[in-house]
């Protein structure tokens, strides 16, 4: 894995780093907290961490993974800004920006995870809700959260987040 600073060294000009830190691992969900070029955004939700590595074998992350309950593995992916959700594009809460919703890229043993509007861990089958922790086990305020996210990725040429 190549560290965040050697990769905004290598001339990549409009890059955008977003930095997830999981700061309370529950039996059921994961809160945490994101920051984008350094500077804290928000907090996040997300399933159950189970201590699943970008560097580990598919077959062992296959193996831990439990569908729709499992946080994505710790790591460093790209995230691409122009695919439109099939699942979220005719909700009205993304019709701002055309169903396209921030997707991370290449997560081993795991399709489609994306950044969206949620607010518990029953909204998140392995993707990473956005907004303000008030309220235990929850993100609240996701959706005006997700739209300040959304403006703030938007015409970056390159997205990349690490999560930790």
């Amino acid at each position: 894995m190549t560290p965040i600073n050697e990769i905004i060294k290598k001339n990549m000009k409009n890059t955008c780093v977003i930095r997830l830190t999981r700061d309370f691992k529950l039996p059921a969900y994961t809160i945490g907290k994101m920051y984008i070029n350094g500077k804290y955004f928000c907090d996040t939700l997300e399933d159950a961490d189970r201590g699943l590595r970008q560097s580990m074998p598919l077959n062992e992350i296959r193996m831990i993974k439990v569908p729709g309950e499992t946080a994505i593995p710790t790591g460093m992916y790209k995230v691409d800004m122009n695919t439109v959700s099939p699942k979220y594009k005719d909700r009205e809460a993304y019709q701002f920006c055309g169903g396209k919703l921030p997707r991370l890229l290449d997560v081993p043993g795991y399709e489609g995870v994306l950044i969206h509007i949620g607010n518990s861990a029953k909204d998140t089958e392995g993707c990473i809700l956005v907004g303000e922790n008030k309220a235990k086990g929850q993100v609240l305020n996701s959706t005006a959260t997700f739209r300040n996210l959304y403006q703030k990725l938007q015409g970056n040429d390159h997205i990349i987040i690490e999560i930790s």
